[in-house]
């Protein structure tokens, strides 16, 4: 059944950051071109360590003050939303009612690199609390960095940040579709951030469980699917999508990258931390359905594959058991392995890096997959070299995280009558 066109949800701007460029062209460009943003760094307490890490400049919408007392991931929220802005075209006020506007943006976890901060400040004099900054307590809250985007932009709309853990990215897009159909906003700014490289506290927690990545050329460390692969690569960035109903972005004659299908999220409700490879293949199986398709008509998956040992094989467990040998046209890829692991941002950036698919047709690869484990083959993965396509029709998004989250999203090529 058609939908109308105010019960359809499209993409009309993205406004991003990430290791490895600092918009969707740059980023485009570099997954094209085989580019890593992962590089070593030094961390309190932790020394060298390889993370991805973001070069986009604070001061073209904030000021120094503001930089000051906001926060890292507020910073990385507040560029993307204002380049989103302007990748669509939007001038809020005009386009869209500041109040009827709103901002949903996914992270994994918030207030850990202020907190170490703070920490360190007072050890500085003697564990005197009274040198523990008043600007803590905004600094942590759950809803900020959506909350320094209100802030920064003027949004008196609705604001959420939602804690879906790895799956927040995804969430985020998926709570902006939402408050659309709901009608509570005309104009969603949706997606998810991660600042986490900042926190020295995530990385010694991943070396304690022998899950962070090692590797003495650091733009390799990230190899999801290969042989010998050994952890994560932690990594920040953002992406922050403008979601608008058809009809308001037809009013505006607005470009649009795609259209948002299908979607589905649940829980695995068995391990912490392991994933369940029957949950994963559920969330995808009904994120299709939602959509109206089936698993032969999905173009593109974008892997979540983080370059665990079995966090991989558990997710192409479920693949083959969603798509198995009979979809000779679906290619699978995978974007951490140029950015290594953007927490929160993840399933938002790797959507966006994807999305000019639809136009180019090209699929960009899954890089440094020298000796491909035979647990986690696939038909049709897309290693170290891109693949032009006849077509790209519909992208399928994975993303799972902590505690069982599961999140998947469908975005489709937009076709003005469905």
């Amino acid at each position: 059944m058609n939908k109308r066109d105010n019960e359809r949800i499209v993409i009309t701007g993205v406004g991003l950051t990430a290791p490895n460029g600092d918009t969707l062209d740059e980023f485009r460009r570099s997954l094209l071109e085989g580019k890593s943003g992962v590089c070593a760094v030094e961390r309190p307490y932790i020394g060298k360590v390889l993370a991805g890490v973001c070069d986009f400049d604070p001061c073209k919408y904030q000021s120094r003050k503001a930089i000051r007392i906001g926060t890292r991931a507020g910073s990385i929220a507040i560029y993307c939303a204002n380049e989103v802005l302007h990748s669509a075209n939007l001038e809020l006020g005009k386009d869209a009612p500041l109040e009827r506007t709103g901002v949903f943006l996914g992270i994994t976890e918030h207030g850990n690199v202020e907190t170490e901060k703070e920490i360190d400040e007072i050890r500085r004099y003697n564990d005197d609390t009274s040198y523990w900054s008043h600007y803590h307590n905004p600094r942590t809250v759950a809803n900020s960095p959506a909350g320094e985007v209100t802030v920064n932009l003027g949004i008196t709309g609705p604001h959420f940040t939602i804690g879906g853990a790895c799956a927040a990215g995804n969430l985020g897009l998926v709570t902006g579709v939402q408050q659309l159909l709901l009608g509570e906003v005309d104009l969603a700014l949706a997606g998810g951030v991660s600042e986490s490289p900042s926190s020295y506290g995530i990385f010694a927690a991943f070396n304690s469980q022998t899950a962070l990545a090692k590797n003495d050329e650091p733009e390799k460390a990230s190899r999801p699917f290969d042989r010998d692969r050994n952890g994560i690569v932690v990594s920040e960035g953002g992406a922050v999508f403008a979601l608008e109903r058809l009809d308001h972005a037809l009013a505006r004659n607005a470009a649009i990258y795609g259209e948002i299908t299908g979607y589905h999220y649940n829980s695995d409700a068995s391990d912490m931390v392991l994933p369940n490879s029957e949950r994963q293949a559920e969330c995808m199986a009904a994120a299709i359905r939602r959509a109206g398709l089936e698993p032969k008509d999905i173009s593109i998956v974008n892997t979540h594959a983080t370059g665990t040992k079995m966090g991989d094989i558990k997710e192409c467990e479920a693949l083959r058991k969603v798509f198995g040998d009979a979809c000779p046209n679906t290619y699978f890829n995978n974007t951490k392995s140029f950015i290594g692991h953007c927490m929160g941002a993840a399933a938002a950036l790797e959507l966006a890096g994807n999305l000019p698919a639809f136009e180019d047709k090209i699929v960009h690869p899954t890089i440094n997959v020298d000796n491909l484990d035979p647990a986690c083959e696939l038909p049709n993965l897309v290693c170290n070299t891109p693949r032009v396509v006849d077509r790209v029709d519909h992208i399928l998004n994975n993303s799972f995280g902590m505690m069982g989250i599961n999140c998947v999203v469908v975005v489709s090529r937009f076709r003005r009558n469905g």
